[in-house]
């Protein structure tokens, strides 16, 4: 008898479309696994309750967590799934939350003694605050909501000019923004799978910054599996991201995200759902690391069992 596998997808965040494209990948190397899968997206139904209510009457085997941002990595969806104790892949609903919102991440990295870039938490945009701003930090600087992903509302100031509407840009996003430090160097991204880290992943962009387009559009960015680091700094990064990510305690899989200046990996966030498209940097790095799409699913749901 096949397992039966419910996939969620879409979902309510400014991520849904991201969503929709990991879950394509996703549902196809189900059926490739042969399990029965049942794709639900949470907009179809009035409430948490009756989605609920739906996964059990289904009395799926594991629920398949293809939701990005919002409700799908702060915590909600795994608290739900918990209450009713049905089994459901990534990691649990604390270290959900902990990882969603980036000032509790950033303090809760800097206790374990984690690099982070020097930042500040801003509730609400005056002339004092923009003021304090300037005289505190050098530009460039980063600007971004304090709850989202794949770079939605973030923006890097390069100009004076452009601190106002780049604040008012993630307000869209979030009731709290950081704007934190640039860290000039490379960006590096290392995901886990169990707890086993995968190959480092560099990434290049051929035009801007590592954007929601430069994301998701093929072609304008590069990527170097693994990364052009030592040995003790693949080492180190490695390790690091492995402590980070037992301590956050994630389960099954994650991806933790840096900035390297050549000195320093500096600490941007972990993403407990990494993204499953064509582009993404957890498949990437699996197959880097000779495991294929469908294996990396399948480890996936038996880490998580």
């Amino acid at each position: 008898m096949r397992e039966r596998v419910i996939l969620l997808q879409g979902g309510f965040s400014e991520e849904r479309d991201i969503s929709l494209s990991s879950s394509t990948a996703i549902h196809k190397a189900l059926i490739e696994l042969d399990y029965e899968t049942i794709i639900l997206d949470p907009v179809d139904f009035t409430s948490y309750l009756h989605l609920g209510e739906k996964i059990i009457s289904l009395q799926p085997y594991i629920v398949f967590i293809g939701l990005h941002g919002g409700d799908g990595e702060n915590g909600s969806i795994q608290a739900l799934l918990q209450l009713l104790n049905i089994p459901y892949t990534g990691s649990d609903m604390r270290s959900s939350a902990l990882s969603m919102d980036k000032q509790v991440s950033f303090a809760f990295a800097s206790s374990l003694g984690v690099k982070v870039p020097e930042y500040t938490i801003i509730t609400e945009r005056t002339k004092q605050i923009t003021d304090q701003i300037i005289d505190n930090f050098e530009i460039p600087l980063v600007v971004k909501p304090n709850y989202s992903g794949s770079s939605v509302g973030i923006t890097i100031v390069r100009e004076p000019s452009e601190l106002n509407p780049a604040i008012d840009l993630a307000f869209k996003y979030s009731s709290r923004i950081i704007v934190q430090r640039y860290i000039a160097g490379s960006e590096l991204t290392v995901s886990l799978l169990g707890e086993s880290p995968l190959p480092v992943v560099e990434i290049k962009v051929k035009q801007g910054w590592y954007d929601y387009r430069n994301k998701y559009t093929k072609g304008c960015t590069m990527y170097e599996v693994p990364a052009s680091l030592s040995e003790r700094e693949t080492k180190e990064i490695q390790e690091l991201s492995l402590s980070i990510f037992r301590e956050f305690g994630c389960r099954a899989y994650a991806r933790v995200d840096y900035r390297y200046d050549g000195n320093d990996f500096f600490f941007l966030e972990v993403n407990t759902l990494p993204g499953m498209t064509s582009l993404s940097l957890t498949p990437m790095a699996a197959r880097e690391q000779g495991i294929s799409f469908s294996q990396l699913i399948e480890r996936i749901i038996q880490y998580s069992l």
